[in-house]
C-alpha cells in the first residue's frame, strides 16, 4: 500500500530526508520514530504530495506521489502535529467544509460528521466555535477531519497529543480497529514510545534523515539489546562465593555491588534450583526480576549510540 524507495529531500545544502526505503502493507502500523528534526514530518509531507522529493520514489496504492497528486490526496488522511483549525468556525462548519472539499454531497457529509463525532464522543461540541475548544478536543476534531473521506492510508503525527487518558485510549483503540478490521496502512510519528510499542507492527527509527534501525520490536530487541536478562538484587553487598554459586545454575552476564544479572532463555521464569541454592547459602534476596527491554530501551540504544 505504501512503497518508498530511496526517498530524498534536500533544502539547499540541508539533506532533510536521506535515501529512505520503507514499505507498509494494508493492515499494518509502522511507527516512525526519531528526535526533533530527524526528517519525520518531511517524509510525511512527501507521502501526502505536499512536498516533491529531490530523489527517489514513493507510491500510495500504486500511485506516484509526484505524478498522481490528486489520487494520493484521495487515498491519504493526514493528521499534522499542528492541525491548524479555523477557530472562527464551529466544529460542524469546519468538518462540513472539508467534507465538501472531498466531493461529498450534503447528506453524505452530514452522515460522516455525525458518525465520526459520535464515535469520538464529540457530538456535544460540534456547534461550538473551534476557538473555544481545549487542545484535546481540537485534536479529536482534526482526527475526524483526517478520516472524513474514509481513506485507506493514514499518516498520523502525534495522534493523541494533549488528550486526556480516556480520549487517548479511544484513539488508540480506533487505530487498532482501523488496522485490523479495516486493513488500513498506517504510519504514526510519535514521541510517545509506550503508545508506539502498543500500536506498531514494525518500528523505523530515523536520525538526521536516515533510517538507522527498522524491524519488529522483538527483532530490534534481539539485535540491539541481546539476550534477555534476569536480575537478582540482594539486601547486602555480594560476598566472594556468591557469584560462582550463581554461575553453577546460570550464565552470569554482569555483576554489581549488590546485584547480579544473568542470561535466560525463559524471560520472567524463576529458576527454582538457583533460588534454593542461594537460600541454602544464606543469601538475602531483595528482588528477582527481568531486566526491562522495551521500545524505550531500544530507542535510546539506537539514537544515543548511533547503532545502525
Amino acid at each position: 500500500m505504501i512503497q518508498i524507495e530511496g526517498l530524498t529531500k534536500e533544502f539547499g545544502s540541508l539533506v532533510a530526508v536521506d535515501n529512505v526505503t520503507l514499505t507498509v502493507q494494508p493492515g499494518e502500523v509502522l511507527a516512525l520514530l526519531g528526535p526533533n528534526g530527524a526528517g519525520k514530518t518531511t517524509t510525511v509531507r512527501m507521502l501526502s504530495a505536499i512536498l516533491k522529493p529531490t530523489q527517489g520514489m514513493a507510491r500510495i496504492d500504486g500511485y506516484d506521489v509526484v505524478t498522481h497528486a490528486r489520487q494520493i490526496r484521495e487515498r491519504v488522511g493526514v493528521l499534522t502535529e499542528m492541525p491548524g483549525l479555523y477557530t472562527r468556525m464551529t466544529g460542524r462548519e469546519y468538518l462540513d467544509f472539508f467534507g465538501e472539499i472531498r466531493g461529498f454531497g450534503k447528506q453524505k457529509r452530514q452522515e460522516r460528521i455525525e458518525y465520526l463525532a459520535d464515535w469520538f464522543k464529540m457530538s456535544f461540541a460540534l456547534d461550538r466555535r473551534l476557538g473555544g475548544y481545549s487542545k484535546g478536543m481540537a485534536q479529536k476534531i482534526a482526527l475526524i477531519r483526517t478520516l472524513i473521506h474514509n481513506p485507506p492510508v493514514l499518516l498520523l503525527d502525534e495522534p493523541t497529543s494533549a488528550m486526556d487518558p480516556q480520549s487517548a485510549r479511544l484513539v488508540r483503540n480506533t487505530i487498532l480497529q482501523m488496522r485490523g478490521e479495516d486493513k488500513r496502512a498506517i504510519i504514526i510519528c510519535t514521541h510517545n514510545l509506550p503508545e508506539a510499542e502498543e500500536l506498531a507492527d514494525r518500528i523505523a527509527i530515523i536520525r538526521a534523515g536516515r533510517i538507522i534501525a527498522e524491524g519488529t520490536l522483538p527483532a530490534l530487541k534481539a539485535k540491539m539489546l541481546g539476550t534477555p536478562l534476569m536480575e537478582l538484587r540482594f539486601t547486602q553487598p555480594i560476598h566472594n562465593g556468591l557469584v560462582p554459586l550463581i554461575a553453577q545454575y546460570a550464565q552470569v552476564h554482569e555483576v554489581g555491588a549488590d546485584w547480579v544479572r544473568y542470561i535466560t532463555d525463559s524471560p520472567g521464569v524463576v529458576n527454582p534450583r538457583l533460588l534454593q541454592a542461594l537460600m541454602q547459602a544464606g543469601a538475602s534476596i531483595l528482588t528477582l526480576s527481568q531486566v526491562k527491554q522495551n521500545l524505550e530501551s531500544v530507542y535510546m540504544h539506537v539514537v544515543q549510540d548511533g547503532v545502525v
